[in-house]
């Protein structure tokens, strides 16, 4: 779905991404994980075309879309949402979800004011679409609060209902457990599974939290100053010496190795 090839991005003297190189695999639930200032949303804002990279290339399927803007990456249904939720806190929930779709005629100054009954059938079906999503996600009860008075989790929700009101293939997720509870963050990660074995979503999550990436992530890959420094199942990569050794430093390494190996 997603090849990135020897990427680069500098800011100054300071090497974000490093020459980092992954796959994600059309069907997939990818962790990105990786100790902070690694490079993951700095890659993350390079693949969803909101910082051309410094070098390199990135392919979506055999399509090079190195440097696309984000609107045009929007329309090919590769998508990505934020550490914290960019929500209109004046609207409901609701019309946060109906602002989405791109070109609804209502936008349109002549449409508006000769073809109503066309604009109110489009906008008719864009609300039934919202009110399938929110029953989805199962925050129907929500649909009609003003989006700024929802709770963080809620909004990580909602971040997520934007990406089903259009055809998207490929979500890019920045740390949809920060600020969440445990039960919301659960409901989020069924959200995440359900959109991928039903209607084939690919996701690629950034997360720190283990617990999370280990349920619902397979496989995760690792990054470590701007490279990729490991890849396998989740398992595979919190056993790995290399990425021990990025997470806390050689002085720690053997007694996290130790305490795993005691349970």
């Amino acid at each position: 779905m997603i090849r990135v090839e020897n990427l680069h991005r500098h800011f100054g003297g300071f090497r974000a991404v490093d020459g980092a190189s992954l796959e994600i695999r059309k069907g997939t639930i990818t962790g990105l994980i990786g100790p902070n200032g690694a490079g993951k949303t700095t890659l993350f804002n390079v693949i969803a075309g909101r910082l051309p990279p410094t070098s390199g290339r990135v392919f979506m399927g055999d399509e090079d879309i190195t440097g696309l803007p984000p609107h045009d990456l929007f329309s090919k249904g590769l998508l990505r949402t934020f550490q914290i939720a960019h929500e209109f806190g004046s609207m409901t929930v609701r019309e946060n979800l109906m602002m989405v779709p791109g070109d609804q005629s209502g936008e349109k100054l002549w449409n508006a004011l000769f073809r109503r009954g066309a604009v109110a059938e489009e906008e008719a079906r864009v609300r039934a679409k919202a009110d399938e999503v929110l029953d989805f996600l199962t925050i129907s009860h929500l649909a009609d609060e003003k989006a700024a008075n929802i709770s963080g989790g809620q909004k990580k929700l909602l971040e997520l209902g934007r990406t089903m009101m259009v055809d998207a293939k490929i979500v890019f997720l920045d740390e949809v457990g920060a600020g969440v509870n445990r039960t919301l963050l659960n409901t989020i990660g069924e959200a995440i599974v359900r959109l991928n074995k039903e209607r084939g979503y690919t996701f690629c999550v950034i997360e720190h939290d283990m617990d999370f990436i280990g349920r619902f992530c397979d496989p995760v890959i690792v990054m470590a100053e701007g490279k990729v420094l490991a890849e396998g199942t989740v398992d595979q990569v919190r056993n790995d010496e290399r990425v021990i050794e990025a997470y806390l430093g050689t002085g720690l390494k053997n007694k996290v190795m130790e305490e795993h190996s005691h349970g």
